[in-house]
């Protein structure tokens, strides 16, 4: 008897000691380690009371208040717990997430996979065209001056190359025997004329005309003008020397002669060219000249004059490609006031092309496989599909979509890439093994369910 209550004692302080324990663990107040038990909605209380701060580029970075990641720099954003990222979804998304290629994402993994969308709209499309280029002489405002007789140059009137010359002015004169002699032919025929006009027989007073008119025409074929065969019959003697005169006013771009040098029939004497108007030819590569017309406004900015601008039209587009450049030639005539374009100087232009109203997206929207084209959209909150699309057009930062889009559609511009990745990953088939869904901009047919959510929490170190 006494041996049952020694046993019926300890057993009874074990049992209350059991039962306060019990009560006291549900209600949150025993510590497990010396402390106290926290109950799930006591747990969940204090996480939601005190939030904690992640760095995107660096998870495994925990701070219990906001500022900078230590590593990078960058601004900590908020983390959710597991409880929240897992209640932020509704059965339904995740229900249709549960499709073959979609990946479903919390809040917290989009911060943490930096995912951010765009809409997909309708805009004017301009594509700006940059090229370089080189300044050359207007072929159609150049000239040669040449000997049309041989003869000695007796004076030059242009010493130096890059002198300005008129049309009005001469620049050499030449002594020819050859011309001297026609000269006096001249003269004599003109006086004949005037012995034989009065005769009374028509055959030989018209035929003093016709020498005339034939000594005129040799002095026409070797140069002389009719103003100085006019002078010269006025005086009534032949010039000794004769003057040059030049087919346009321009500058010496290039000087043969010296003064006392005897010259040939043909012989050039200078090389002329006028600079008020000249020609850039400019570059474009071969993907790109298809865009390029006949009468489009180029702008042309040179290094010599930073910040003036000039401007010009394309007159030409030539017919064949440098195989080295890979480019094609398109010309520029432009003015040149002050000729402050010089020949062989480089420039650079731009030509901007209006395409008209397009679907656009920025050109991050779109992964290019090689074979594929494809943009991750976000179907709801949350949910990405991937879409093939077809591409046009591409400016600096936008891409024409030709097909797989509508408007308003939002796409992944940032973290593209991490979602399909994780699509792989999951296996639930990344955008290559989609192969028989071409969208084009209809919603996929659906296929088993495989839920891909992906999991940026693996990265906690």
């Amino acid at each position: 008897m006494a041996l049952n209550k020694k046993i019926a004692l300890p057993l009874t302080i074990l049992t209350l000691a059991v039962v306060i324990a019990g009560w006291l663990y549900r209600s949150g107040k025993m510590n497990k380690m010396g402390g106290w038990f926290k109950s799930d909605g006591a747990a969940k209380q204090e996480l939601n009371a005190k939030p904690v701060y992640t760095c995107p580029m660096h998870p495994f970075i925990i701070k219990d208040k906001p500022g900078a990641c230590p590593i990078c720099g960058m601004e900590l954003v908020k983390k959710l717990n597991d409880a929240q990222a897992s209640t932020s979804q509704t059965p339904e998304q995740k229900q249709q997430a549960a499709m073959l290629g979609r990946v479903s994402l919390s809040p917290t993994q989009r911060v943490m996979a930096n995912v951010a969308t765009a809409e997909v709209r309708q805009e004017e499309l301009t594509r700006q065209i940059d090229a370089v280029g080189i300044v050359q002489y207007d072929q159609s405002r150049q000239a040669k001056v040449t000997a049309w007789i041989a003869g000695r140059i007796d004076k030059l009137h242009v010493n130096a190359v890059g002198d300005y010359v008129g049309k009005s002015r001469p620049v050499a004169e030449v002594y020819s025997p050859d011309l001297l002699a026609s000269q006096q032919e001249y003269l004599l025929a003109v006086k004949s004329r005037e012995q034989l006009k009065n005769s009374p027989i028509p055959s030989i007073s018209q035929n003093g005309e016709g020498l005339v008119q034939s000594a005129k025409q040799r002095l026409l074929l070797f140069g002389v003008k009719e103003s100085q065969i006019a002078e010269m019959e006025k005086a009534g003697r032949p010039n000794i020397r004769l003057p040059i005169y030049t087919p346009l006013s321009g500058v010496v771009i290039e000087k043969m002669v010296q003064q006392g040098q005897y010259v040939n029939t043909g012989d050039v004497l200078f090389n002329i060219a006028d600079l008020s108007r000249v020609w850039v030819e400019i570059q474009v590569y071969e993907n790109e000249f298809p865009n390029m017309k006949i009468g489009q406004r180029v702008d042309i900015q040179s290094q010599s004059y930073p910040g003036k601008p000039f401007s010009g039209r394309i007159a030409f587009i030539y017919p064949f490609l440098d195989p080295k450049t890979r480019t094609v030639k398109a010309r520029v005539e432009m003015d040149n006031p002050g000729m402050k374009l010089k020949p062989d100087m480089f420039v650079r232009a731009s030509v901007k092309v209006a395409l008209g109203k397009a679907l656009v997206v920025p050109v991050t929207a779109v992964m290019d496989t090689g074979k594929r084209r494809v943009a991750w959209v976000e179907t709801a909150p949350g949910i990405f599909e991937p879409r093939d699309v077809q591409l046009g057009q591409r400016t600096d930062d936008r891409v024409q979509v030709l097909s797989g889009l509508n408007p308003g559609d939002k796409v992944a511009v940032s973290g593209a890439y991490l979602i399909d990745s994780e699509a792989q990953l999951n296996g639930g088939g990344s955008h290559e093994e989609i192969s028989g869904r071409k969208t084009d901009g209809q919603k996929p047919a659906p296929a088993p369910a495989r839920e891909n959510t992906l999991k940026m929490d693996d990265m906690k170190m």
